[in-house]
């Protein structure tokens, strides 16, 4: 089993998200990420999900959600040819003796402090899970007080483009024609 990434155009209304997430839990479907926001046309959000699973699952996955009324244009993503990232804030234990050793580990990974108090260090950072992984690895020694994270966010690379126009995710290489044709329905 392997983590699969769905990217999926839908309407951006009331109750789009809860009908998404409602048929992963009819189906009995885990949802290990899930990110929603809106794209270049407001009335359009884009959705990331990862989900762990066989080829089967992400077939049955893409099937149903290409069956909700919502949905404009879904694709799977192929990890070899996508843009992969998710932000994160942790806070760190950090004290007066600890503190230069925090901040040089956050450094290597291209991270950002962000808050410093008498006994913490709260660092952004920005990547794949790996890295994310990583730098949590190399703090937890120092111990982990708090973690938020967003969620997986992820576009083809390339000149591919998941657009409304197509509706079935067929592959686009003009964006500006997508939006031009949009705005004429």
């Amino acid at each position: 089993m392997r983590q699969q990434v769905v990217s999926a155009l839908v309407e951006n209304r009331a109750g789009t998200l809860s009908r998404v997430s409602g048929l992963f839990a009819r189906r009995g479907f885990n949802i290990d990420s899930l990110t929603v926001g809106e794209t270049e046309d407001r009335s359009v959000s884009r959705m990331t999900i990862a989900v762990t699973g066989d080829d089967a699952v992400l077939e049955q996955i893409v099937k149903q959600l290409g069956k909700l009324v919502d949905v404009i244009a879904i694709r799977e993503l192929d990890p070899f040819s996508c843009i992969r990232r998710e932000i994160m804030l942790v806070k760190a234990a950090a004290d007066e003796k600890t503190r230069p050793a925090v901040i040089e580990i956050a450094g290597i990974f291209r991270s950002r402090v962000i808050d410093v108090s008498a006994d913490t260090i709260t660092i952004e950072a920005t990547g794949d899970m790996e890295k994310l992984n990583g730098l949590l690895m190399l703090l937890s020694p120092y111990g982990i007080l708090e973690l938020a994270r967003t969620g997986l966010v992820a576009l083809e690379r390339g000149a591919k483009v998941l657009s409304v126009k197509d509706g079935d995710g067929a592959d686009t290489t003009n964006s500006e024609d997508n939006a031009a044709e949009r705005g004429k329905s």
